[in-house]
């Protein structure tokens, strides 16, 4: 392939390949010469231009294929327009001569088509410059036309159209020619011709005027003749060339009208020629009138491509002419739905109600924006009134005209259906941004739609029902006022059937609505329909006028009941029971008996009873299944067996009352069958005989005159089949209406009053309104879908029976009946095998097998295609089933002989399928060995070109062998690729499922290659290119889906070998994708850029804006309607957002943006943010259209002018510039969707970069590199969209905007302001956040907000922004209304919503106020502790703008009495609702302080969303008051407080209070941290853990826990278990502070003990503590046990290496630094276990000790890392602090003598220890360790008197210090050595002194020559000076003289001489200052010894006394300043922070 890249086509390589590979080879240099072509240099193109000419001339009589046809024609194109023009007429008369050619021959036409092409794409690429040729050319191409094939005709005619083009107006002379040429074809047999001559007119008419002046009739009339007999290409073409006609007519281009004088039509003229094709078809005006007489219905095609054309005409003209025009438009549409010729019988009515809706909701719904839809909402709403009082006017006039009025009513209920139903899905599109809608006075519209309930027919009543379910599924708030308002209406108007009937329509519709509004109906509500149901059945026999309607509304409320869920059933089950049990007779012989008696009115009331019965039982089921117990089970079957013995009297009855009855019976057997299905088979085994006889009665149509059948077909077939049986147009935006075109019985004329119940049903996915099938179609499928669930559990015999009674029926019946026999058969029999897999269950012994077989042979080669896909099917599930190789042999060799012999279509199709279908259905290891044969056999077939079917079944079944056999099929990829390319390249274009076929094919061979094509062998490298190249001619085809199948194999390909798809190519295509008009290409796009943006987000946003830069640039065909400008393709997504509908589209829109916005938006901050603003901002309060700021103002400056424009000016630009179209505005969820996305990128900052949130260094960072951008710098714009959110109309948007303003506060609260100090960012948006909360807290506000922006209330109090008590208080008054709310108690007088919705506002209410007030706490604790360090200092200095430090308490103190006690009520409910099931029978009957027994599982997620917090709170309250002993006293005073509060039993004593209290709280603690589920927060375990560390910080709980000491075990144990799971080092430290405080607690008690103990006896005392006499710890009872397990468990997880052995050798000299979390942590640690000890006894702690010195001597070992700084770090300092209570404590005092040795040996293995880890070379910190040794000898000094070999490793240590070459260590030794000098104990110390004493005097005397440079060498010579001043001290008198001659001249040899003293460095004088003040100290403490001394040396005399004399030389004023010196020298510089001595 590579041999084909190059300019010129390279022969030689195309002489060396095979014949096959020739065409692959020359498409593969046409595609790249298109590629280089354009980027190539001129001059080269020119050079090679002559030869490359005859290369290419060449080709086209070399019979190309399709594809290479059209790059050919392109690539020669190109060429002359880059290169010279000289032989392009040359080449124009050749192919030209080609064209003129008599040759007719198949083997002469790819030639001529080639030539065919040439011409057009010459013309199309450059026009005019091909000057005065065209009329010869055109004259060419229409004589060939005549004379063509349909190959060649659809090829002409494109050409036509491309000549058209590229000529514009030039070609004006042809224009007549031309479309008297191309009109005949318009009914052409061939669709493909009737699609290009659509086309070729489309072009035409841009230029010729005539086509939509005076023969804008013919063409309309034209197109009706074209759309019969349609397919679904041919209707989307010519509703293109019809629409926009029309469209033109109207309003004609400006250059067209500048041209000539044109008589423009007027709206009327167009809007009624469109409507005699929609109500005559193409009959046509020129009939005569006997037609209408006879009323022959219109073709239904055809009423389908009108429909569409008006859509197209309408979005031609745009949004606005719409919005102007929408009445006219609106009128007109409800006219034809109310015209005879349109509703002649039912399904004909609803077939074309359904064209006007689907007119309606792709106009108004598409083009129309926010504000411009309630507008026309408003429209709709005077239309349904004017029709409803032309009703009213009929159904009260009683005289005699009425009759004439009658068909009026009956045409004015499709009028209602259509407008209710637009209006519906306009509120429910706009959600709650229709409230104004609803809330305008006079606009009147819930009056208006609530007066069609009244209306006389039930299709309009049940419309107007379902509008009321959209308003209130779109505004929540009006659910429980409509239920009230209609249950009023059907108690006042019971006399009316019309009302009772709508009203019930209405209750029933919202109640089936209350499943979408989250915050539900009061529980209330549900009693209130039980006992107007109730009413409606208990009197309806009362009167006989009413007995109908009164039994079907009571059954429909209690059916609409149930859907409300068990939660509200379980109250009314019993009721409902009873109520079955009544409706149907209670035994046989009541049966019997009632047979005799009644008439046919009474049969009929009594059969809907039951149908309602039934319906309301199935309802029960399908929504209740918790109450579904055996017991339920039993009582319901006692209805439905009594029914199923009912069905088999019902023919009787119907023989003797007539045939009325047979309705209501098939809705008896319908809801029987229904209720059925859902009910386990099990409980109705003993009837299955009777069952299956109704059953297959029903499907096999024997009492049935219709050829009626089932709908279920398709569905039970495989949807990758779609492809054969044409069923993809399911997938198509016009599907709605596309579905009255399926071949099956009453396809797509879903309408609610074939079954009323639907309409409180769950609407199927997909579809606006429910549309059950009409009653024969349902009772048939209900009977196909229970046969399927029965089938299974049928004795084979009976299996047996009745597949020989199926084959019998087929048998039987003849002609169009057998057809429909057959089909229903069929689908029965796939539905039982699809239940038999489904249970894995087997099909049966060999006759059964033998049967079934026979039934499905037979249909395999059945004319009817879908027949065929069905049998095909069933094979596949049989074999599957059966699962025996040699059945399956069988089947696969019975289908082998068949397509070796049958030459027919019909069998080889269907054989070809069965083989699909056996390899899809078994998979490859069941059916390889068949694989061979069924491939070579299936390539076969795919060659047959003669028969296109043929082609596309093989196909299809080779795809479905190549997807099931997976790796097998690894042997025949090759041969087939290389089939499937041959395929490509030659079959014609217009056979678009043979190469829809072929893309599955090549798709399923990328997949079954896989990974391996990243490959680069020869073989794969072949492949791979061979992917490309069919993918490459796929992407070239007209058709969409062949373009979406090259689309997914690209995608395949991408995710296999994402190296070899080139981006560059593919994005811009996808693009361009974007705007197509077919759903399913849009869908691949969308489907292709998510996984693109997955892997190559930026590289996608990149191609896609350079595509928008070519077509800026122009140099690219601008035909393309892209949209894609500055904000690139991530703004084309959002903006489909708005306009498209369908939810896998929508999913996969956010997921790409989604993926876009991970990778980019951080890079490309300012972008997004913008994006994210624009879509925000677009309010709709603009008009419905968004409107950029600069056409803004000029709308304000025309806006007066406007009006009185003329229609004229105002259109006449029309199709020349898009500003007459503007884009809709952004709808609401897209909004919301926007706010989402402002949150996640305030997350990805935050994980990117601190520097987002730091306002002082992104400055900084700014300024260095400008293209940066950062959060922080966006604050204001971040604030605005949260609050433009926030204030929307849309409660969607809203809770959004809430979630971002508190996202916002949380992550900015502490970014402090650079220009003023102490003050934060945040500050100055206060009136914004304020104002943003506010409106969520007026009275009419949803729950959920409520809740939520209590949330963001909370977090802007407790963030600490506000400084200021006044701006404070705003905010904090919010918070206080609402408490008012929740004290207000249960009684609330108006409940909009269900009882759980204010459970949940209550609770968000005083989560609030709990987390405020822990914030208080907090605040108030530190301000407390920072006062303690500020006491000394002064008051004045305060700033003025900081709070008083208890300023927030001061706010929230006045509520916390009442506050306290709501929360304990609330901790008392969540305690008792956690409680598991068994314990249910404990909870109170009435509920809890917040919830209602109704309500309790919807309450416990709120509870479990709200303690946490309040846990803390109470925690923190309760010890402040010492638990409410304080607040008790008070309350009694202070008197009563009102509010939900549990009264404690006044029996109980202060002390059992505190209990209480205690053991709730610590039990809700427990009980959580035992199993924290993982979704639970990480917030929530804090809480709960401060909240533990509060309750131990309260005396009488500390006393409590320590008294119960399995309660505390119990504690550290779950702690233990909470940091398995949990590990945020957060969590940890505080697990550390809880453990921490219980030791203290523990303590505490140990010491109240012993205080208690010791006027008895020391000896008891000594044992008390843990441990006892014999020193044993049990786990599971020991406090210190668990605890130890506890802390060890941390140590170890953050030091791993304390686990390893210790040897020597292997120990890595490196040490680990621990991150500031882990250090404090492992501080904390240590710190607590060196308390443990105290807790046990003298034995106890002998037990513990070794593992506590063992881990804290490891410790010390692992962190003692030396600092650049020389500080401590922190878990150093812990350890030495806890050796230091571990040497000192009780336990080493009190010691007993048998503990004595042990003691002793354990403290020398720890000095031991330390001192190996010690050893010098070791990375480890001397001077930690030489810490730890001193404390070591100072506190255990009796133990280590003596041991001579740790006496060595000390003083070696030591003396290693002092030598040490860094001056800190050296001070550091001084200092430590001084203390060991100075110890008591002189046995100790004397050692020591002995041998480092000399060592000290050495250095001492060595700094005379090298005098100290730094401070630090100073401060090292100080520290030593001291050390030998103070054994000059120590020595006694006698001594002192020697020892003062080794200290006095070592400090004279310091001092300098003046002129020394002058020039030295600041270290060396402040060592000469200290040297003169030591000695002048010294002299007078011994002046004896000094005189002798000085004496004994005259030199330091002479020394010592110039030093004193310069000193008092120098000036006063130096003397003073010199004092303040000293004072500051004489103090160390180091202070250790931790005194360990």
């Amino acid at each position: 392939m590579e041999l084909a890249h190059s300019l010129l086509l390279n022969e030689e390589a195309l002489a060396h390949i095979t014949e096959a590979k020739r065409a692959v080879f020359i498409f593969e240099w046409l595609r790249f010469l298109d590629k280089v072509l354009v980027a190539a240099n001129k001059v080269d193109v020119k050079e090679k231009q002559k030869k490359l000419v005859e290369q290419l001339t060449g080709l086209i009589s070399s019979s190309p294929g399709p594809p290479t046809r059209k790059l050919l024609a392109k690539n020669l194109a190109v060429l002359y327009s880059i290169g010279d023009t000289f032989t392009v007429f040359q080449t124009l008369d050749k192919c030209n001569d080609i064209i003129k050619s008599k040759d007719d021959t198949p083997a002469y036409l790819p030639t001529k088509l080639a030539a065919v092409a040439c011409v057009g794409a010459f013309y199309e690429r450059m026009g005019r410059m091909l000057g005065s040729s065209f009329p010869e050319t055109i004259n060419n191409l229409l004589k060939a036309l005549k004379s063509a094939e349909s190959q060649g005709r659809g090829e002409i005619l494109l050409s036509l159209q491309k000549v058209l083009s590229g000529l514009g107006g030039a070609a004006a002379s042809c224009h007549r020619d031309i479309y008297k040429n191309a009109r005949s074809l318009l009914t052409d047999r061939s669709m493909a011709v009737r699609c290009a001559v659509a086309k070729c007119l489309l072009e035409l008419q841009n230029e010729a005027v005539f086509i939509w002046t005076t023969e804008l009739e013919n063409v309309a009339t034209l197109c009706f003749k074209a759309l019969e007999g349609s397919t679904y290409g041919v209707r989307v073409a010519v509703s293109t060339l019809l629409g926009t006609a029309m469209a033109t007519a109207l309003m004609p281009k400006q250059a067209t009208v500048m041209r000539q004088i044109v008589k423009r039509a007027t709206l009327e003229e167009v809007l009624e020629l469109m409507a005699t094709g929609f109500l005559r078809g193409g009959s046509g005006f020129l009939k005569s009138g006997g037609e209408m007489l006879k009323g022959a219905s219109v073709s239904r095609e055809v009423r389908v491509g009108v429909t569409q054309a008006y859509v197209v005409f309408v979005t031609a003209l745009g949004g606005q002419w719409l919005e102007r025009n929408f009445a006219v438009f609106l009128s007109h549409l409800l006219e034809l739905v109310a015209h005879p010729r349109a509703t002649q019988t039912h399904v004909e009515a609803v077939y074309s109600r359904r064209c006007v809706s689907f007119a309606l909701r792709a106009t108004v719904g598409g083009l129309l924006g926010e504000k411009a839809q309630i507008a026309a909402a408003k429209e709709i709403c005077l239309a349904i009134s004017k029709q409803m009082r032309a009703v009213e006017a009929v159904v009260n006039d009683t005289s005699s005209e009425n009759r004439a009025g009658a068909g009026d009513v009956s045409a004015s209920q499709h009028v209602m259906v259509c407008a209710l139903k637009e209006l519906g899905s306009l509120v429910q599109s706009l959600s709650a941004t229709a409230s104004p809608l609803i809330q305008e006075p006079s606009v009147g519209f819930l009056e208006t739609v609530t007066s069609v309930l009244l209306h006389p027919s039930m299709a309009a009543r049940l419309s107007a029902a379902w509008c009321l379910r959209s308003v209130a599924v779109a505004l929540p708030y009006q659910l429980t006022p409509l239920l009230e308002r209609c249950a009023e209406c059907i108690n006042n108007l019971k006399n009316s059937p019309e009302a009772v009937s709508g009203y019930s329509f209405a209750m029933a519709a919202l109640l089936g609505g209350v499943y979408q509004c989250p915050l539900g109906i009061p529980h209330s509500k549900g009693k209130m329909v039980v006992s107007i149901a109730e009413d409606l059945l208990r009197s309806a026999a009362q009167n006989s006028r009413l007995s109908l309607q009164r039994t079907q509304a009571g059954w429909l409320l209690l059916g609409a009941l149930m859907t409300l869920g068990p939660s509200l059933v379980r109250y009314h089950l019993p009721k409902m029971l009873l109520l079955w049990r009544n409706v149907f007779p209670r035994s046989q012989k009541e049966l019997e008996a009632e047979k005799a008696r009644g008439d046919s009115f009474t049969w009929q009331v009594m059969l809907e009873g039951r149908a309602g019965a039934l319906c309301a039982m199935r309802s029960f089921v399908a929504h209740c299944p918790e109450l579904l117990t055996e017991d339920v089970i039993r009582r319901l079957m006692t209805p439905i067996e009594c029914a199923m013995t009912m069905m088999s009297h019902v023919p009787a009855l119907i023989k003797v009352h007539g045939a009325h009855l047979k309705a209501s019976a098939a809705m008896v057997r319908l809801r029987l069958y229904d209720i059925l299905a859902l009910l386990p088979p099990k409980t109705y085994e003993g009837s299955f005989n009777a069952l299956l006889r109704e059953l297959v009665a029903e499907f096999t149509l024997t009492d049935n005159s219709a050829n009626t059948t089932t709908s279920l077909l398709r569905s039970l077939c495989h949807y990758d089949d779609s492809v054969l049986m044409g069923s993809w147009l399911q997938e198509t935006d016009h599907k709605s209406i596309e579905d009255q075109l399926q071949p099956n019985s009453a396809s797509g004329s879903g309408a609610l009053e074939h079954d009323p119940s639907s309409i409180y049903l769950r609407v199927p996915v997909g579809e606006a309104v429910p549309g059950p099938l009409p009653l024969g179609v349902s009772v048939i499928d209900a009977s196909v879908a229970l046969f399927g669930v029965v089938f299974p559990h049928v004795s084979f015999k009976h299996r047996l029976q009745m597949l020989d009674h199926f084959a019998e029926c087929i048998k039987q019946a003849k002609g169009v009946r057998q057809q429909a026999v057959q089909l229903n058969i069929f689908t029965a029999v796939l539905s039982a095998l699809k239940g038999l897999a489904e249970n894995k269950s087997s099909l049966g012994p060999e006759e059964v097998r033998k049967s079934a077989l026979a039934l499905v042979m037979g249909a395999l080669d059945n004319p009817n295609p879908i027949l065929r896909c069905a049998a095909g099917e069933a094979l596949g599930r049989m074999a599957q089933v059966v699962g025996e190789a040699s059945f399956i042999a069988r089947m696969a060799q019975h289908s082998f002989d068949k397509l070796k012999s049958a030459r027919d279509v019909v069998s080889r199709t269907g054989h070809s399928l069965a083989l699909g279908c056996l390899h899809r259905y078994v998979g490859g290891i069941g059916s390889g060995q068949h694989l061979k044969t069924s491939v070579s056999i299936l390539l076969a077939l795919a060659q047959d070109a003669t028969c296109h079917e043929v082609q596309t079944w093989a196909l299809h079944s080779l795809a479905l062998i190549v997807d099931s056999s997976g790796p097998m099929y690894r042997g025949y990829v090759e041969p087939t690729l290389s089939l499937v390319l041959t395929l490509l390249l030659t079959v014609p274009p217009s056979h678009t499922e043979v190469h829809q076929c072929l893309g599955r094919c090549l798709g399923a061979l990328i997949t079954t290659v896989g990974p391996e094509l990243q490959g680069n062998s020869g073989t794969i490298s072949t492949i791979r290119s061979s992917c490309l190249v069919g993918c490459a001619i796929m992407q070239d085809h007209s058709d969409s889906l062949v373009q979406a199948a090259a689309i997914s194999c690209l995608q395949q390909l991408h995710m296999f070998a994402p190296r070899h798809v080139n981006l560059s190519s593919l994005v811009p295509t996808l693009c361009v994708h974007l705007c197509s008009s077919h759903l399913l290409l849009r869908r691949a796009a969308v489907a292709c850029l998510r996984q693109l943006a997955q892997r190559e987000a930026a590289e996608v946003c990149e191609y896609a804006m350079s595509l928008a830069r070519r077509a800026g640039d122009g140099k690219e065909n601008t035909t393309i309607n892209l949209n894609i400008t500055e904000t690139g393709l991530e703004g084309v997504l959002f903006g489909m957002l708005d306009r498209e509908t369908d939810r896998k589209l929508c999913s996969d829109i956010h997921d790409t943006l989604g993926h876009m916005l991970s990778s980019l938006a951080v890079e490309k901050l300012p972008h997004w943010l913008k994006l994210c603003k624009d879509v925000l901002a677009a309010t709709t309060e603009v008009g419905g259209t968004v409107t950029s700021d600069g056409r803004r103002k000029e709308e304000d400056e025309d806006s007066e002018k406007k009006d009185e424009m003329d229609d004229d000016i105002m259109f006449t630009s029309l199709g020349q510039d898009d500003k007459s179209k503007p884009s809709v505005a952004p709808r609401w969820v897209t909004r919301v969707f926007a706010a989402d996305c402002l949150c996640r990128i305030i997350n990805l900052c935050e994980n990117a970069d601190k520097v987002h949130f730091d306002l002082a260094a992104a400055r900084i960072a700014k300024t260095k590199n400008p293209a940066g951008d950062f959060l922080v710098l966006h604050l204001c714009d971040l604030i605005r969209m949260a609050f433009m959110a926030a204030t929307d109309h849309s409660n969607q948007l809203r809770m959004a905007g809430l979630q971002a303003l508190e996202d916002i506060i949380k992550k900015f609260a502490t970014v402090p302001e650079p220009e003023f100090p102490g003050h934060v960012i945040l500050e100055q948006y206060q009136a914004n956040v304020g104002a943003a909360l506010r409106p969520a807290f007026s009275a009419d506000t949803p729950s959920d907000i409520t809740a939520k922006a209590c949330q963001v209330c909370s977090a802007w109090i407790g963030s600490g922004v506000v400084s200021d008590l006044n701006d404070l208080r705003r905010v904090h008054n919010l918070l206080v209304s609402s408490l008012d709310k929740v004290q207000a108690g249960k009684g609330q007088s108006s409940q909009l919503y269900s009882e759980s919705a204010t459970t949940m506002e209550k609770l968000a209410v005083l989560k609030a106020w709990a987390e405020v007030f822990v914030v208080a706490m907090n605040i108030k604790k530190e301000s407390q502790s920072r006062t303690a360090c500020e006491e000394d200092e002064e008051e004045e200095e305060r700033d003025e703008d900081v709070l008083p430090p208890d300023s927030l308490m001061t706010l929230v103190e006045p509520e916390l009495p009442s506050l306290s006690r709501l929360w304990l009520a609330v901790l008392r409910d969540y305690a008792l609702l956690t409680l598991p099931a068994e314990f249910s029978s404990q909870l109170p009957p009435e509920g809890g302080a917040f919830y209602t027994p109704e309500t309790i599982d919807m309450a416990r997620l709120h509870y479990r969303n709200s303690w946490a917090p309040i846990l803390h709170a109470e925690a923190l309250w309760l010890s402040s008051t010492s638990f409410g002993t304080v607040e008790e006293t008070a309350e009694s005073k202070s008197g009563p407080i009102k509010g939900p509060v549990v009264t404690p039993a006044p029996s109980k004593n202060a002390e059992d209070l505190v209990k209480d209290k205690l053991h709730l709280l610590l039990g809700i603690s427990i009980e959580f941290l035992c199993f924290p589920r993982a979704e639970e927060p990480i917030e929530d375990v804090m809480s709960c853990l401060r909240a533990l560390c509060t309750l131990l910080d309260s005396p009488s709980a500390r006393t409590h826990i320590a008294e119960d000491q399995l309660l505390a075990v119990e504690l550290l144990n779950v702690l233990h278990r909470l940091l398995l799971t949990r590990d945020p080092p957060s969590v940890q430290l505080q697990v550390i502070a809880v453990v921490q405080k219980s030791i203290h607690a523990a303590q505490e008690h140990l010491e109240r003990m012993k205080s208690n103990k010791t006027e008895f006896n020391q000896e008891q005392v000594s044992v008390l503590g843990e441990g006892g006499e014999t020193g044993e710890l049990l786990p599971g009872k020991s406090l210190v046990f668990a605890a130890m397990e506890l802390l060890v468990f941390i140590l170890v997880r953050h030091l791993p290496q304390l686990k390893e052995k210790d040897s020597d050798d292997v120990r890595p000299s490196i040490c680990l630094n621990l991150s500031d979390d882990s250090s404090r942590l492992v501080a904390a640690t240590v710190t607590a276990l060196a308390e443990l000890p105290s807790l046990c006894s003298p034995a106890g702690s002998m037990t513990i000790l070794p593992t506590i010195l063992f881990l804290i001597t490891g410790v010390l070992r692992e962190t003692a890392v030396k600092t650049s700084d020389n500080s401590v770090p922190v878990p150093v300092s812990a350890a030495l602090q806890g050796i230091k209570i571990i040497l000192s404590s009780p336990a080493a005092a009190a010691r007993h003598q048998k503990n004595q040795t042990h003691w002793s040996s354990l403290i020398r293995s720890s000095l031991a220890t330390i001192l190996e880890d010690s050893q010098p070379g070791s990375s480890v910190d001397e001077v930690s360790l030489l810490t730890a040794i001193t404390l070591f000898l100072l506190s255990a000094s009796s133990e280590l008197v003596g041991v001579s070999v740790l006496q060595k490793g000390c003083i070696d240590r030591f003396r290693h210090g002092l030598n040490s070459s860094d001056p800190w260590t050296q001070a550091r030794c001084y200092q430590l050595l001084l203390s060991v000098f100075q110890h008591s104990c002189r046995s100790l110390s004397v050692p020591y002194i002995h041998t480092l004493a000399p060592v000290l005097v050495e250095k001492l005397k060595a700094i005379e020559h090298r005098r100290p440079s730094t401070p630090a060498e100073l401060q090292a010579v100080q520290e030593g000076v001291k050390v030998l001043e103070s054994l000059v001290a120590m020595g006694e008198d006698q001594h002192r003289v020697q020892l003062l001659a080794l200290l006095v001249p070592t400090l004279v040899s310091y001092l300098l001489d003046d002129t020394a003293f002058s020039s030295a460095s600041v270290s060396s004088k402040g060592l000469h200052e200290f040297a003169l003040q030591n000695l002048m100290h010294i002299g007078p403490l011994y002046p004896d010894a000094f005189k002798t001394v000085i004496g004994a040396a005259p030199e330091l005399k002479i020394r010592l006394e110039s030093a004193i004399r310069s000193r008092q030389a120098n000036s006063k004023a130096k003397a003073t300043s010199r004092q303040s010196q000293q004072s500051v020298q004489a103090t160390p510089t180091i202070k250790l922070k931790t005194s360990f001595f």
